[in-house]
């Protein structure tokens, strides 16, 4: 689905990871509105320029499954919980996306019809072919999976070019470029290398379904105003893995 036509877009659908903490932007926990709404500009003027746009929302800034764990908590329970958080976060991410003029829809794994649409496929696909951004919310509906895993699959399931998973760093390097001046960064990385060298990027499972599928991953600052554009042109800093 890989296009050059739409306003010289190299990628035409993409799904855009977001975790809940980017969305907390400097706070200790919540959401930042104002960081909320840079984050839809961002994917609104992608839509304007021709593309079609999906994104999943992690829950880290309200709730984790596995610190819950960590003090006691049954696993499954706390993971239903942090599914819970992402569909606050996809319904505050879905409104700051309507305040910037766009058509937008929220799609749950855990049905809840008084509050969003229940994720189907058809309908997804229908969605983002008629230019509406969808915010898919709950991860896979399953515990035990994170939403990276859920990105992936999302992505998959919708015909995406390749999954955006967006971090505070411009690409995947050899270690925390935060802790380590030393630490290398790469422009390009195979699926195999990115599990043989155990680099932090999303889950094994998430980049072995990528692997399985050809799915491109790309790994992006969103910091930086206008780089989701220029990832859609394939002219950000960033890193792909794929092959």
């Amino acid at each position: 689905m890989m296009t050059s036509q739409a306003g010289g877009l190299k990628y035409k659908r993409l799904l855009i990871k977001l975790s809940g903490e980017a969305l907390m932007g400097r706070g200790a926990y919540g959401i930042d509105m104002a960081v909320a709404d840079r984050l839809a500009g961002d994917i609104v003027d992608a839509v304007n320029a021709g593309a079609e746009i999906a994104v999943v929302v992690g829950g880290g800034n309200i709730f984790r499954g596995l610190q819950a764990a960590a003090k006691g908590m049954d696993r499954a329970t706390g993971d239903y919980m942090g599914m819970l958080a992402t569909v606050m976060n996809a319904l505050a991410f879905q409104q700051a996306l309507t305040a910037r003029g766009a058509d937008a829809r929220v799609m749950s794994a855990i049905p809840m019809p008084t509050v969003c649409e229940s994720y189907v496929r058809p309908r997804a696909l229908a969605h983002l072919a008629q230019g509406r951004i969808v915010v898919f919310a709950a991860g896979t509906g399953n515990p035990f999976f994170t939403t990276d895993t859920a990105a992936t699959l999302r992505a998959i399931e919708t015909s995406c070019d390749a999954v955006v998973k967006a971090t505070q760093v411009d690409g995947v390097y050899s270690a925390d470029p935060k802790k380590d001046p030393s630490a290398v960064r790469y422009d390009t990385l195979t699926y195999a290398e990115v599990l043989a060298r155990d680099l932090k990027v999303m889950d094994g499972a998430a980049i072995a379904l990528a692997r399985d599928n050809r799915l491109p991953v790309i790994v992006c600052a969103i910091e930086e105003a206008g780089n989701l554009l220029k990832v859609m042109r394939g002219e950000a800093r960033a890193t792909v893995i794929q092959g």
